[in-house]
Protein backbone atom coordinates (compact mmCIF):
# COMPACT_ATOMS: atom_id res chain seq x y z
CA UNK A 1 0.00 0.00 0.00
CA UNK A 2 0.88 3.46 -0.58
CA UNK A 3 -0.37 6.08 1.11
CA UNK A 4 0.23 10.33 0.17
CA UNK A 5 -0.69 12.76 2.61
CA UNK A 6 -1.26 16.44 1.52
CA UNK A 7 -0.41 18.82 4.14
CA UNK A 8 0.97 22.52 5.19
CA UNK A 9 2.53 20.98 8.19
CA UNK A 10 4.72 18.05 7.22
CA UNK A 11 7.58 18.17 9.60
CA UNK A 12 4.11 17.30 12.30
CA UNK A 13 4.35 13.89 10.98
CA UNK A 14 8.01 13.12 11.73
CA UNK A 15 7.76 11.86 14.99
CA UNK A 16 4.51 9.30 14.29
CA UNK A 17 5.76 8.01 11.09
CA UNK A 18 9.09 7.06 12.54
CA UNK A 19 8.39 5.10 15.54
CA UNK A 20 6.86 2.10 16.41
CA UNK A 21 4.48 -0.10 14.23
CA UNK A 22 4.55 2.26 11.64
CA UNK A 23 8.35 2.53 11.23
CA UNK A 24 8.17 -1.23 10.97
CA UNK A 25 5.39 -1.68 8.62
CA UNK A 26 7.67 0.75 6.31
CA UNK A 27 10.79 -0.97 6.88
CA UNK A 28 9.11 -4.30 5.89
CA UNK A 29 7.95 -2.77 3.06
CA UNK A 30 4.27 -3.23 3.73
CA UNK A 31 3.79 0.02 3.36
CA UNK A 32 5.25 3.81 1.40
CA UNK A 33 4.22 6.35 3.23
CA UNK A 34 4.98 9.96 1.55
CA UNK A 35 4.17 13.17 3.17
CA UNK A 36 3.98 16.60 0.49
CA UNK A 37 3.84 19.97 1.55
CA UNK A 38 1.07 21.63 -0.32
CA UNK A 39 3.07 24.99 -1.07
CA UNK A 40 5.34 22.66 -2.76
CA UNK A 41 2.19 23.11 -5.68
CA UNK A 42 1.29 26.57 -5.57
CA UNK A 43 2.39 28.83 -8.69
CA UNK A 44 2.91 32.20 -6.85
CA UNK A 45 5.97 33.24 -5.35
CA UNK A 46 4.88 33.68 -2.03
CA UNK A 47 3.68 30.26 -1.37
CA UNK A 48 0.05 31.05 -0.56
CA UNK A 49 -2.07 28.51 -0.42
CA UNK A 50 -4.99 30.16 1.27
CA UNK A 51 -7.21 32.88 0.60
CA UNK A 52 -10.04 35.43 2.17
CA UNK A 53 -14.00 32.97 1.42
CA UNK A 54 -16.26 35.24 -1.24
CA UNK A 55 -18.59 36.51 0.62
CA UNK A 56 -17.06 38.05 3.21
CA UNK A 57 -16.75 35.83 6.47
CA UNK A 58 -13.52 35.43 9.37
CA UNK A 59 -10.68 33.05 8.61
CA UNK A 60 -8.84 31.58 5.17
CA UNK A 61 -10.31 29.08 3.19
CA UNK A 62 -7.56 26.68 1.43
CA UNK A 63 -7.48 27.11 -2.55
CA UNK A 64 -8.31 24.40 -4.84
CA UNK A 65 -5.73 25.17 -6.87
CA UNK A 66 -2.72 23.86 -5.14
CA UNK A 67 -4.70 20.91 -4.00
CA UNK A 68 -5.97 19.93 -7.48
CA UNK A 69 -1.82 20.23 -8.77
CA UNK A 70 -0.72 18.03 -5.80
CA UNK A 71 -3.42 15.46 -6.20
CA UNK A 72 -2.96 15.26 -9.92
CA UNK A 73 0.87 15.22 -9.99
CA UNK A 74 0.74 12.20 -6.98
CA UNK A 75 -2.23 10.19 -9.02
CA UNK A 76 0.02 10.52 -12.35
CA UNK A 77 2.76 8.76 -10.04
CA UNK A 78 0.95 6.33 -8.94
CA UNK A 79 -0.11 4.76 -12.37
CA UNK A 80 3.53 4.81 -13.41
CA UNK A 81 3.52 2.38 -11.08
CA UNK A 82 -0.04 0.55 -11.70
CA UNK A 83 -1.59 1.83 -8.95
CA UNK A 84 -3.93 4.94 -10.25
CA UNK A 85 -7.09 3.13 -10.89
CA UNK A 86 -6.84 2.13 -7.27
CA UNK A 87 -6.09 5.69 -5.54
CA UNK A 88 -8.85 7.06 -3.13
CA UNK A 89 -8.71 10.32 -2.38
CA UNK A 90 -9.68 11.62 1.66
CA UNK A 91 -10.28 14.96 2.75
CA UNK A 92 -9.88 15.10 6.51
CA UNK A 93 -12.65 17.73 7.96
CA UNK A 94 -15.19 17.43 10.35
CA UNK A 95 -18.08 17.66 8.15
CA UNK A 96 -17.25 14.06 7.38
CA UNK A 97 -18.59 10.60 7.81
CA UNK A 98 -17.41 9.52 11.66
CA UNK A 99 -13.54 7.31 11.51
CA UNK A 100 -14.10 3.70 13.27
CA UNK A 101 -13.12 0.62 12.55
CA UNK A 102 -14.93 -0.76 9.93
CA UNK A 103 -13.77 2.48 7.73
CA UNK A 104 -10.04 1.49 8.48
CA UNK A 105 -10.51 -2.34 7.57
CA UNK A 106 -12.04 -0.90 4.36
CA UNK A 107 -9.18 1.53 3.92
CA UNK A 108 -6.76 -1.22 4.37
CA UNK A 109 -7.56 -3.10 1.23
CA UNK A 110 -6.52 -0.06 -0.94
CA UNK A 111 -3.52 0.07 -2.93
CA UNK A 112 -3.37 3.65 -2.54
CA UNK A 113 -5.17 6.32 -0.66
CA UNK A 114 -4.13 9.90 -1.18
CA UNK A 115 -5.06 11.98 2.45
CA UNK A 116 -5.89 15.90 2.18
CA UNK A 117 -5.24 17.54 5.45
CA UNK A 118 -7.74 20.47 5.75
CA UNK A 119 -7.09 23.71 7.83
CA UNK A 120 -8.14 27.21 8.37
CA UNK A 121 -12.02 27.45 8.03
CA UNK A 122 -11.94 24.51 5.76
CA UNK A 123 -10.85 23.62 1.21
CA UNK A 124 -12.75 25.46 -1.62
CA UNK A 125 -15.94 23.17 -2.19
CA UNK A 126 -14.83 22.64 -5.78
CA UNK A 127 -12.66 19.98 -4.05
CA UNK A 128 -15.23 18.00 -2.23
CA UNK A 129 -17.36 18.49 -5.40
CA UNK A 130 -15.02 17.44 -7.63
CA UNK A 131 -11.59 15.64 -6.82
CA UNK A 132 -12.49 13.84 -3.24
CA UNK A 133 -14.06 10.41 -2.96
CA UNK A 134 -14.65 10.27 0.12
CA UNK A 135 -14.82 12.59 3.72
CA UNK A 136 -14.18 11.33 7.03
CA UNK A 137 -14.08 13.14 10.50
CA UNK A 138 -12.42 11.00 14.00
CA UNK A 139 -15.74 12.89 16.20
CA UNK A 140 -17.40 15.79 16.88
CA UNK A 141 -14.87 18.15 18.02
CA UNK A 142 -12.75 20.74 16.34
CA UNK A 143 -8.99 20.91 15.66
CA UNK A 144 -6.80 22.86 14.31
CA UNK A 145 -6.58 21.66 11.02
CA UNK A 146 -6.38 17.43 9.80
CA UNK A 147 -3.11 16.78 10.73
CA UNK A 148 -3.88 15.13 13.75
CA UNK A 149 -7.37 13.51 12.05
CA UNK A 150 -5.02 12.02 9.34
CA UNK A 151 -2.33 10.40 12.00
CA UNK A 152 -5.04 8.37 13.21
CA UNK A 153 -5.95 7.49 10.24
CA UNK A 154 -2.87 5.88 9.15
CA UNK A 155 -2.17 4.22 12.55
CA UNK A 156 -5.77 2.36 12.21
CA UNK A 157 -5.07 1.50 8.84
CA UNK A 158 -1.62 0.42 8.39
CA UNK A 159 -1.80 -2.35 11.30
CA UNK A 160 -3.93 -3.86 9.27
CA UNK A 161 -2.29 -4.70 6.23
CA UNK A 162 -1.76 -8.22 5.96
CA UNK A 163 2.26 -8.87 7.70
CA UNK A 164 2.22 -5.43 9.83
CA UNK A 165 1.08 -7.06 13.03
CA UNK A 166 3.53 -10.06 14.24
CA UNK A 167 0.79 -12.07 15.66
CA UNK A 168 -1.66 -12.57 12.86
CA UNK A 169 -4.38 -13.53 15.63
CA UNK A 170 -3.66 -10.36 17.86
CA UNK A 171 -6.45 -8.25 15.42
CA UNK A 172 -9.13 -10.82 15.96
CA UNK A 173 -9.04 -9.83 19.65
CA UNK A 174 -8.67 -5.92 19.39
CA UNK A 175 -11.69 -3.30 20.85
CA UNK A 176 -14.08 -2.83 17.90
CA UNK A 177 -13.38 -6.07 16.34
CA UNK A 178 -16.81 -7.53 16.23
CA UNK A 179 -18.16 -4.70 17.86
CA UNK A 180 -17.22 -5.76 20.73
CA UNK A 181 -14.69 -4.08 23.59
CA UNK A 182 -11.66 -5.81 24.26
CA UNK A 183 -11.62 -8.38 27.70
CA UNK A 184 -9.42 -7.70 30.55
CA UNK A 185 -5.86 -8.20 30.73
CA UNK A 186 -3.56 -9.27 32.69
CA UNK A 187 0.10 -9.82 33.10
CA UNK A 188 3.07 -10.78 35.67
CA UNK A 189 2.76 -11.37 38.43
CA UNK A 190 0.00 -12.65 39.13
CA UNK A 191 -0.21 -11.59 42.76
CA UNK A 192 0.36 -7.61 43.29
CA UNK A 193 -0.25 -5.47 46.02
CA UNK A 194 -2.91 -8.27 46.98
CA UNK A 195 -4.70 -7.92 43.72
CA UNK A 196 -4.76 -11.25 41.76
CA UNK A 197 -5.11 -12.59 38.26
CA UNK A 198 -8.80 -14.39 37.66
CA UNK A 199 -7.57 -18.12 38.81
CA UNK A 200 -9.02 -19.35 35.51
CA UNK A 201 -6.62 -17.74 33.37
CA UNK A 202 -3.75 -19.68 35.02
CA UNK A 203 -5.55 -22.62 34.06
CA UNK A 204 -3.80 -23.66 31.23
CA UNK A 205 -7.19 -24.54 29.69
CA UNK A 206 -8.13 -22.33 26.63
CA UNK A 207 -11.27 -23.54 25.60
CA UNK A 208 -12.69 -22.21 28.86
CA UNK A 209 -10.34 -19.14 29.06
CA UNK A 210 -11.72 -18.50 25.39
CA UNK A 211 -15.71 -18.43 26.53
CA UNK A 212 -14.33 -16.32 29.59
CA UNK A 213 -13.05 -13.45 26.92
CA UNK A 214 -16.20 -13.59 25.35
CA UNK A 215 -18.34 -13.19 28.43
CA UNK A 216 -16.22 -10.37 29.58
CA UNK A 217 -16.14 -8.71 26.38
CA UNK A 218 -19.53 -8.62 25.86
CA UNK A 219 -20.32 -7.70 29.64
CA UNK A 220 -17.78 -4.80 29.24
CA UNK A 221 -19.40 -3.24 25.96
CA UNK A 222 -22.55 -3.90 27.69
CA UNK A 223 -21.98 -1.08 30.29
CA UNK A 224 -19.35 0.63 28.55
CA UNK A 225 -20.46 1.22 24.48
CA UNK A 226 -23.98 -0.39 24.32
CA UNK A 227 -24.49 1.74 20.93
CA UNK A 228 -22.11 -0.95 19.53
CA UNK A 229 -24.31 -3.99 20.60
CA UNK A 230 -26.66 -2.39 18.12
CA UNK A 231 -24.47 -2.73 15.25
CA UNK A 232 -23.80 -6.62 15.47
CA UNK A 233 -25.83 -9.29 14.33
CA UNK A 234 -23.85 -12.07 16.12
CA UNK A 235 -24.97 -12.29 19.87
CA UNK A 236 -21.78 -13.97 22.18
CA UNK A 237 -23.35 -16.25 24.97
Amino acid sequence: MQIDIITIFPKMFDPVLNESIIKRAQAKKKVKIIVHDLREFTLNKHRKVDDRPFGGGSGMVLCAEPIFRAVKKISSGARGKGQGARTKVILLCPQGKKFDQKIARGLSKNKHLILICGHYEGVDERVRQNLVDEEISIGDYVLTGGELPAMVMVDAVVRLIPGVLGDKNSLNFESFEGNLLEYPQYTRPAQFMGMNVPQLLLSGDHNKIELWRKKEALERTRKRRPDLLLKTKKIVR
